[in-house]
């Protein structure tokens, strides 16, 4: 394929990804490791009952996050307002109904009801530090993939924003930072070891990583095994578990494998994952039948239209 149409595949990758990591895990959310048995496909059941292929908040979420900037561009308030439609009346969601949403996201979305404006919700709490953020970035990414690499300053900041809506913990804000950039880079067709490397060039232009997250950044990945590696929804542990299933793989089956047979936040770690992987592989390199297994396919087609990533459309997948 020509240079924008493997851009364009693995812009795609990127929420195919996360949707096709996140229903993965699904059915072993909140399985302690090693007591089920691992997952080397679509099943069923789960916490919630969700039959093979059907995805958990995390790709509803990134669903929301993708139809407002499709919608009406950058809205931190229009984002808010589609969280809370899934959260009140289950818009996005596979089930029709909000299910698993995380208590963090739940007090933020209450406190902007009340107020209508996320720059005025004061009652969230800065100090929760899930992984709820990590988990539907993909959408900023795809979005303004095309400010890598000129504008690394906006393209992170973007990143930081979306996650204020319901994360507005330093570390979170951190954390969507740099792996907005780091998808971007991968979709750019930059090296996998040289966008995952602590002396990349791009990390000057972060600004400064929270303390907590710095290990990861510098490649606590690479020398920690499980069960030091822990898939739980702490976000930077969760963070690093995605990046030491990605970096140590040789596919993206093998990638989001290694991250929801980690158990715990199974579908969240499969999720995170999976963007990374997609936007190294590209959605060709995701196993057709996950690709076609994937419950309320249309949804995500529609998705990736809106973001100009269409199916068979020709470009680099830019906004116009």
């Amino acid at each position: 394929m020509s240079g924008s149409e493997a851009v364009r595949d693995r812009r795609r990758g990127m929420l195919l990804g996360l949707a096709v990591g996140d229903a993965l895990g699904a059915a072993v959310e909140f399985s302690l490791p090693g007591h089920f048995q691992p997952v080397t496909d679509y099943r069923g059941g789960g916490p919630h009952g969700l039959g093979p292929g059907e995805w958990t908040d995390d790709t509803s979420m990134a669903l929301a996050l993708a139809d407002s900037i499709a919608g009406v561009g950058w809205d931190l308030n229009d984002q808010a307002r589609r969280y809370v439609d899934w959260w009140q009346n289950g818009a996005y969601s596979v089930t029709g109904a909000c299910f698993d949403i995380g208590n963090q996201t739940r007090r933020s979305l209450a406190a902007f009801r009340q107020v209508g404006e996320v720059a005025r919700v004061r009652d969230s709490d800065h100090r929760s530090a899930g992984n709820g953020s990590i988990m539907r970035l993909a959408p900023v990414p795809i979005a303004f993939g095309s400010l890598y690499p000129a504008e690394i300053a906006l393209l992170a900041e973007r990143g930081e924003e979306s996650s204020i809506t319901t994360h507005p913990a330093p570390v979170c804000r951190s954390a969507c930072r740099y792996l907005t950039v780091v998808l971007a880079g991968l979709a750019a067709g930059e090296p996998r070891e040289t966008v995952l490397s602590a002396d990349w060039p791009v990390l000057t232009q972060l600004g400064a990583v929270d303390h907590d997250l710095a290990p990861v950044v510098q490649g606590s990945f690479r020398t920690r095994t499980p069960p030091e590696i822990r898939g739980s929804g702490y976000v930077v542990a969760s963070l690093e578990a995605a990046l030491w299933a990605f970096s140590g793989a040789a596919s993206f089956s093998e990638a989001v494998l290694r991250a929801v047979n980690l158990g715990d936040d199974a579908d969240t770690t499969g999720a995170v994952c999976g963007q990374l992987a997609g936007a190294y592989w590209g959605e060709s390199g995701i196993p057709a039948h996950w690709r076609t297994g994937l419950q309320k396919r249309d949804w995500i087609e529609k998705a990736l239209a809106g973001l100009g990533v269409e199916l068979g459309c020709s470009g680099d997948g830019k906004l116009q």
